[in-house]
């Protein structure tokens, strides 16, 4: 069965190792010319996308380029910096948490896939019709089915329900590559001031700016990056010498992404023989829901039960969905909650984000786990299916 995957970022690469393993002929289309470099921002991977992350062979690449974050310090208009051990933050959310950087992440999984599956880079869908797909390039061919894994802004998307509404959180979101030099490796350096945060790390030899602020709807096209920098520009400049010192860099920046931190709140994922995966389908919201974890489990609970029912989309569609339903249900609450506790409103809001990450920091591990609610662990309460048994059900 031949299976087209529109997107090489971090769900297409996983569904498409999966579905090759399963015995599927799987192509991967993405529009961009090569692999993306955007200047992502780091992301968190918890226990059952690391389990899954260990049956593809790859924990300990991801292991070995994780950003090694372990300390966070928080600066506030007219305090003292305070100091946050982040380990233990960590462990109250999950049992196992790994972060890493999104493009090195993307290009692991692209890795494990590279060799059992065809990549055409530079093109994109133009139209579905049935079985056969016509590309923007003028190109057709034949698939059996179609499945979108290409982002928030899905292409795949459009074409199977047209305009959906795109709920909008409250926040935007920037990342960009700044220089290294001035950042402590292990380190991130935190601003928070009401209704916005300037974060920087460094990673290896990279180092990420990242910023959240509150704001109206922007009426600016997902790709005007110079009406982006401006807008980056009017909210942080003067927030602080060493933010002001980050924003310098904007203009000469070789990676750059800016997005409204939005969630899709579509009821169905598939429309006859095409499905949607990760963001493309139910984005909770970039940075602050868990999409990277939720895009790697659904897309091997994607690839599983199409595996388990082979030659019946219809049915391994709707087992699918039944799969990830809860998860994405309970991944949009939380990502509405933490648009509004990341990013505080007021001063107050300010000083109880830093006080209460100062005081999980230094609780004992079994205290802080035991403090942490039922919606901040969401990602960490999945059972990871086996579909060994699927192996090369495809064919």
């Amino acid at each position: 069965m031949r299976v087209l995957i529109s997107g090489a970022s971090i769900a297409g690469p996983v569904a498409a190792y999966w579905l090759a393993r399963h015995g599927f002929e799987v192509t991967v289309v993405e529009r961009a010319p090569t692999l993306r470099k955007t200047g992502g921002h780091a992301v968190d991977l918890f226990r059952p996308a690391l389990e899954i992350a260990e049956r593809m062979g790859v924990a300990e690449a991801i292991e070995a380029r994780r950003t090694g974050i372990t300390t966070m310090i928080a600066h506030r208009r007219g305090r003292r910096p305070v100091t946050v051990g982040l380990g233990k933050i960590y462990r109250a959310t999950s049992s196992r948490h790994v972060e890493i950087m999104r493009d090195d992440l993307s290009e692991i999984f692209y890795e494990a896939a590279m060799d059992d599956v065809e990549y055409l880079f530079g093109d994109s869908i133009s139209s579905i019709d049935d079985r056969t797909v016509t590309f923007e390039s003028g190109a057709s061919r034949e698939f059996d089915l179609v499945i979108g894994a290409d982002g928030l802004h899905s292409n795949t998307r459009r074409l199977l329900f047209g305009q959906v509404e795109e709920h909008f959180t409250g926040a935007c979101l920037a990342v960009f590559t700044v220089s290294p030099d001035t950042l402590e490796p292990a380190t991130s350096y935190a601003h928070l001031d009401p209704g916005r945060v300037a974060v920087a790390y460094r990673s290896g030899r990279e180092a990420r700016a990242g910023f959240f602020f509150h704001s109206e709807p922007l009426e600016i096209h997902h790709r005007d990056t110079a009406s982006h920098k401006r807008v980056l520009l009017e909210r942080f400049a003067g927030l602080h010498p060493q933010v002001d010192g980050w924003l310098d860099e904007l203009g000469a920046t070789p990676a750059f992404y800016f997005d409204a931190i939005t969630q899709l709140r579509l009821d169905t994922w598939s429309k006859g023989r095409v499905a949607l995966v990760g963001d493309a389908g139910y984005c909770p919201g970039p940075a602050i829901g868990g999409s990277t974890s939720l895009a790697v489990y659904s897309a091997y609970v994607l690839a599983g039960e199409l595996a388990r029912t082979p030659g019946d989309h219809e049915r391994a569609f709707a087992a699918y969905a039944d799969e990830i339903r809860e998860l994405v249900r309970r991944s949009r609450a939380f990502a509405m909650g933490a648009a509004k506790a990341l990013v505080p409103g007021s001063r107050l809001g300010v000083a109880v984000l830093v006080g209460g990450a100062r005081l999980v920091s230094v609780l004992p591990p079994a205290l802080s786990r035991a403090l942490a609610t039922r919606n901040l662990r969401v990602h960490d309460s999945m059972t990871v299916k086996d579909y060994s048994s699927s192996v090369r059900a495809g064919t």
